[in-house]
């Protein structure tokens, strides 16, 4: 009988210590900060990350010039190490995604990566005198401008075409 009773006094132990360990987790959520709503990101300046690169790089970056400040730049990054890559995202005024984005990587596989698996279409448009190839995906779509020498330009995200239209009508290499 004494060892059933040790079993039992073990066995409210471990309830007692679960219950507190419970209780303690809870206090701890309440009191600590966490997000309620939407995620507010905050506005990059890429003025010099462009400047910077533009000098790396071993093609003409792009940027946009003239998107109305409801335009949100919220990332820019540029990797001379890994195949000139050059990002920069920005937040479109309804909110959705869009980023340029530019490597003198294997085309393919840029364009997989940064698309997030898009497939090519078969519909192209002209932008500034270039001709773009719509890319559609799951995730991301993109307008993909293959004929620039030693690089490759998307620019894409998760806004419409009419958004990366626009974004890639801004764009200048200046």
């Amino acid at each position: 009988m004494a060892g059933t009773n040790s079993m039992q006094k073990t066995a409210r132990d471990m309830i007692l210590s679960l219950i507190v360990i419970v209780l303690v987790a809870g206090v701890v959520w309440l009191f600590l900060p966490h997000e309620d709503g939407d995620y507010e990101s905050k506005r990059v300046d890429y003025r010099v990350d462009l400047l910077t690169a533009r000098r790396a790089a071993s093609y003409p970056l792009a940027a946009p010039e003239g998107l109305s400040e409801e335009w949100k730049p919220t990332s820019v990054r540029y990797q001379g190490a890994e195949a000139d890559a050059w990002h920069l995202g920005f937040h479109a005024p309804d909110g959705e995604y869009v980023a340029v984005e530019q490597s003198a990587d294997k085309r393919s596989a840029f364009i997989e990566d940064r698309t997030q698996g898009a497939t090519k279409t078969d519909a192209t448009q002209r932008i500034a005198g270039e001709t773009w190839t719509r890319y559609e995906g799951d995730h991301y779509d993109a307008l993909v401008l293959e004929g620039t020498e030693g690089s490759t330009t998307l620019v894409t995200g998760t806004g419409s075409f009419g958004q990366l239209t626009e974004m890639a009508e801004a764009l200048r290499t200046e």
